[in-house]
C-alpha cells in the first residue's frame, strides 16, 4: 500500500534529483512544492513518508505540503537531511 508510483530506474530517479535541485537553487519552488516533490520521489505515501521516513505526524506533513504549515526548525531539517539539504537562509533572488 506505501507505493505510489511503479518501479524507476536509479538514472530516472538521479534525474528527478537533479531537476529538484535545479528548481530549488532558481528559486521555483515553495516549501511544499519542494516536499512533495522530495516524497514523490522517494515514492511514498504522506503517511508512510511521514511515519517511516521522517518520524513526524502525517498531519504536519499534509500542512507543510499544502504551504499552510508552520515546521519547526527540526522538522525542517529532517525533510531536507533525506535529499543532502541544510536548512538556512538563502540571499533571495531578484531579477
Amino acid at each position: 500500500m506505501g507505493k505510489l508510483r511503479s518501479k524507476r530506474t536509479a538514472e530516472e530517479i538521479r534525474a528527478e534529483k537533479e531537476a529538484l535541485y535545479a528548481d530549488l537553487e532558481a528559486g521555483r519552488l515553495t516549501l511544499g512544492q519542494a516536499t512533495r516533490r522530495m516524497r514523490k520521489i522517494v515514492g511514498l505515501t504522506q503517511k508512510d513518508y511521514a511515519e517511516k521516513v521522517l518520524k513526524i505526524y502525517p498531519r504536519v506533513l499534509m500542512d507543510i505540503e499544502n504551504d499552510r504549515g508552520n515546521p519547526t526548525l527540526a522538522t525542517l531539517g529532517k525533510i531536507a537531511r533525506q535529499f543532502g539539504l541544510k536548512v538556512g537562509f538563502v540571499r533571495e533572488r531578484r531579477e
